[in-house]
C-alpha cells in the first residue's frame, strides 16, 4: 500500500497515510524486556540490583520534593551514547539529559579539562578573576555576534539576566521619560524556564497559573505571525522580544527567515531588543554552532545553557556593547556562575563543537537520520509529521507519544516528548554514529504498535 509524502517546509515532513500492517515490538539493544517466568529465578546479583534500584525508587519519594514524574529506571553509568542502569540494561540515549551531553557521556577531552582543573582550582566566586572564565568568554565572542558575555548557572537563570538588562537598557535609552519601554512579547509554544521572569514568559498556562501573579507586561503572539508582532513592537511599549529561532520543548517548531527578519526590522525601528533563545537549540544542535546562523538573522542578546559544560550547571547571556554598556557594577551577579570548574569544561565542549568538520558531521547525520525516519515510520497512520533541523528532531503523532516512549525505554532506546505531548523529541549526543542511528530508527519502527488504541487527540 502506498503512503504520499509531501514537503510542507524546508525542514519538515508531512504524512497521509493509508492503513499498513506493522510489527510487533522486539527488543533491541541487549535489554532483554521479557518478564521471567513465574518458577524462575534471577541470580543473585542480579536480585540485588533490582533490590537496590527498586530502594532506590522508594526512597526518592520519601526525601525529595516531588517535581518530576520520573521513568522507572535507576542509571549506573554511561559511555559515549550509551546508559548503563544498576542491573546491567543498555540503552541508547537520544535524550542526552534533555540535550544536555551533547559530546554523550564520559568524553576523554572533557574529562580531561575537568579533572585537571578540579586538581587546581575548583571555585573563587566572582568577587576575583580567574582565566577559565575569561578564555570562555573570549572564544564565545570571537564566535558569535557578540561583545560581551555574562555567565549563569541555567538556562532559566541567564533568561532572567536577559529580562534584567533589557529593562536596565530602556531606562539608559530614555532617561528622562518616566515610563520607559518595560513590556515584553513572547510566542505560542514557547518555553523560557521555570523562574518567577523566564516562566512570565513561558506560553503553557498549566506552568504559569499556580504561581501567579507573575511579572506583568508579557504578551504572547502566535509563533510565525509577523504581522500581529510588528505591530505590537510598533507600539513603542515592547523592551524587548524573545523567541526561539527552533522551539524545543514547545514542538520542535522552526521559525521562518521571514518571520525572524521581520522581528529584527521591527524592533531596529522601535528601539526594542531582540532575544534568541537557544538554550536547546544553539551549539551545534542545529547543524550550526548558533541556530540562528541558518537564517542570517543577528539578535542584541542570545541566551545558552544547556550543553555548554557538557552536563554541569551553566548559562550564559550574550551581549551586543550596545546592552552591555547599560549596565553597571551591581546590577547582576550571580555566586556560582562561570566558575572555574565550570568554564573549563565548556571550553573543552566549545572547541569541539565549534570545529567546522564537527557542524557538517550533524548536519549530514541530521538529514541522515529524518530521511530514515520518514521511509521506516512514514507508513505509520499514527505519524503526522516529521520535522526539525540537524539533530533536533520532532516527529509528531496524532496520539499521545508516552506509549511510544515507555515502550522504547523498554527495548533500549532513550527517547523525550515535546509539544501537548504527542511529539516525540530527539535529541541525541550530537557525536552518535550513523548506526547508532540506525539501531533508534529500527526500535521507533518496532515499538509503533504501542500507540494502537490509544484515543485519539
Amino acid at each position: 500500500m502506498s503512503s504520499s509524502i509531501h514537503l510542507s517546509s524546508i525542514n519538515s515532513i508531512s504524512f497521509r497515510h493509508s492503513n499498513r500492517q506493522v510489527l510487533s515490538p522486539l527488543a533491541c539493544l541487549n535489554v532483554d524486556v521479557r518478564e521471567p517466568d513465574s518458577g524462575s529465578s534471577k541470580p543473585p546479583a542480579l536480585r540485588q540490583n533490582a533490590q537496590r534500584a527498586k530502594e532506590t525508587i522508594e526512597e526518592e519519594k520519601r526525601v525529595l520534593v516531588g517535581t518530576y514524574a520520573r521513568a522507572p529506571v535507576v542509571f549506573s553509568s554511561g559511555k559515549g551514547c550509551k546508559l548503563y542502569d544498576v542491573e546491567g540494561r543498555e540503552y541508547l540515549d537520544l535524550s542526552s539529559g534533555i540535550a544536555v551531553n551533547a559530546l554523550g557521556h564520559g568524553d576523554p577531552d572533557w574529562l580531561r579539562a575537568l579533572t585537571e582543573q578540579a586538581n587546581t582550582l575548583t571555585h573563587v566566586s566572582n568577587i576575583y578573576y580567574s582565566v577559565p572564565q575569561v578564555e570562555l568568554a573570549k572564544r564565545l565572542v570571537a564566535s558569535s555576534f557578540a561583545d560581551r558575555v555574562f555567565f549563569t548557572n541555567s538556562g532559566t537563570e541567564a533568561n532572567e539576566a536577559a529580562i534584567k538588562f533589557a529593562r536596565k537598557f530602556q531606562r539608559s535609552l530614555h532617561p528622562s521619560e518616566e515610563q520607559p519601554p518595560v513590556e515584553f512579547i513572547a510566542f505560542s509554544n514557547c518555553f523560557h524556564g521555570r523562574t518567577m521572569g523566564a516562566l512570565a514568559l513561558t506560553s503553557k498556562e498549566h506552568y504559569r497559573i499556580p504561581f501567579e501573579p507573575l511579572m506583568p507586561g508579557v504578551s504572547f503572539l502566535e509563533y510565525g505571525d509577523t504581522q500581529a508582532a510588528t505591530k505590537l513592537i510598533s507600539s513603542g511599549k515592547i523592551a524587548a522580544v524573545f523567541v526561539e529561532p527552533i522551539q524545543g520543548e514547545g514542538g520542535i517548531y522552526s521559525a521562518t527567515k521571514e518571520f525572524l527578519k521581520a522581528l529584527r526590522t521591527a524592533c531596529d525601528s522601535a528601539g526594542a531588543l531582540l532575544v534568541f533563545d537557544e538554550v536547546q537549540c544553539g551549539l551545534g544542535r542545529a547543524g550550526y554552532l548558533w541556530a540562528h546562523e541558518a537564517y542570517g538573522i543577528y539578535p542584541d542578546m542570545m541566551t545558552l545553557a544547556k550543553p555548554l559544560a557538557g552536563g554541569l550547571p551553566i548559562g550564559a547571556v550574550l551581549t551586543s556593547e550596545r546592552v552591555a554598556g547599560s549596565i553597571n557594577f551591581g546590577d547582576h551577579g550571580s555566586t556560582f556562575a562561570g566558575n572555574p570548574l565550570v568554564c573549563s569544561a565548556a571550553i573543552a565542549v566549545l572547541d569541539k563543537i565549534s570545529k567546522p568538520g564537527f557542524l557538517a558531521s550533524v548536519s549530514k547525520k541530521g538529514k541522515y537520520f529524518k530521511e530514515w525516519l520518514v521511509k521506516k515510520l512514514g507508513g505509520n497512520a499514527h505519524v503526522k509529521e516529521v520535522r526539525g533541523l540537524g539533530l533536533i528532531i520532532g516527529i509528531e503523532l496524532d496520539v499521545s507519544a508516552s506509549p511510544l516512549v515507555d515502550a522504547c525505554r523498554q527495548s533500549g532506546l532513550l527517547i523525550l516528548t515535546a509539544g501537548k505531548g504527542n511529539v516525540v523529541r530527539l535529541v541525541p549526543p550530537l557525536v552518535i554514529s550513523e548506526q547508532e542511528l540506525d539501531t533508534a530508527a529500527e526500535v521507533l519502527l518496532d515499538c509503533l504498535p504501542a500507540l494502537d488504541g490509544i484515543e485519539l487527540k
